[in-house]
């Protein structure tokens, strides 16, 4: 995991206390900064020597890319398993994607889901586009459609001054509830913290496939 990203660091600290709540044994927590994620040896071979069978990859799909390739050169092959920022890691520039396959992921969105509003969603995105939307594309449609909630919510009008919109939508965020594409029921924290439930998938046969 990368210690110098709170995103990473955050999603590690709990998969450990999940994990033991579940009796899993960790047998390793190796980690790397901003500055150093380029070359994950000694983190791989950490694992390998503890005997890992699953890696926990909290991280973005550009260093699991890495770490997916120089395991493969080590010979090292245990189940890989990551969170949403996995999603886009078969879209890597000179990645083997085969190196990918099997590798299962929690994220938002599944492009391949068969509910109507992922699929209309999807089909619009490819005719304007031509490539498949991945998690982030979903959470910023999603994005929009809360905003719009809070500032129905908040009765914003277009005479309020930009400090008095900022204060009213803080406080409207609290009090929605959204059905989007990567959650139905989001609501959100004071925080900004979002609660909604995760999907799982894993890459098969070259393609992400919902599990």
């Amino acid at each position: 995991y990368d210690s110098s990203d709170v995103y990473s660091s955050g999603i590690e600290a709990t998969f450990v206390k999940e994990a033991a709540n579940q009796g899993f044994e960790v047998v390793a927590e190796e980690a790397f900064t901003a500055d150093s994620k380029t070359d994950f040896s000694t983190q791989l071979q950490k694992a390998q020597s503890e005997g890992a069978d699953l890696v926990f990859l909290p991280i973005y799909y550009t260093e699991a890319s890495i770490i997916l390739n120089q395991a493969n050169g080590m010979g090292y092959e245990p189940t890989f398993f990551g969170c949403d920022g996995m999603d886009g890691i078969l879209d890597v520039e000179n990645f083997d994607t085969s190196l990918a396959e099997g590798l299962m992921l929690l994220t938002p969105f599944v492009a391949d889901a068969d509910d109507e509003k992922t699929q209309a969603f999807v089909s619009k995105y490819k005719e304007l586009y031509g490539d498949t939307p991945n998690q982030f594309g979903a959470d910023a449609y999603d994005a929009i459609y809360a905003i719009k909630a809070a500032i129905e919510e908040a009765g914003v009008t277009p005479d309020m001054s930009a400090s008095d919109i900022g204060t009213a939508l803080t406080e409207a965020m609290t009090k929605i509830s959204v059905d989007g594409l990567t959650g139905d029921g989001m609501t959100w924290e004071a925080t900004g913290e979002v609660s909604k439930a995760p999907k799982a998938m894993v890459i098969k046969d070259g393609a992400y496939t919902a599990m």
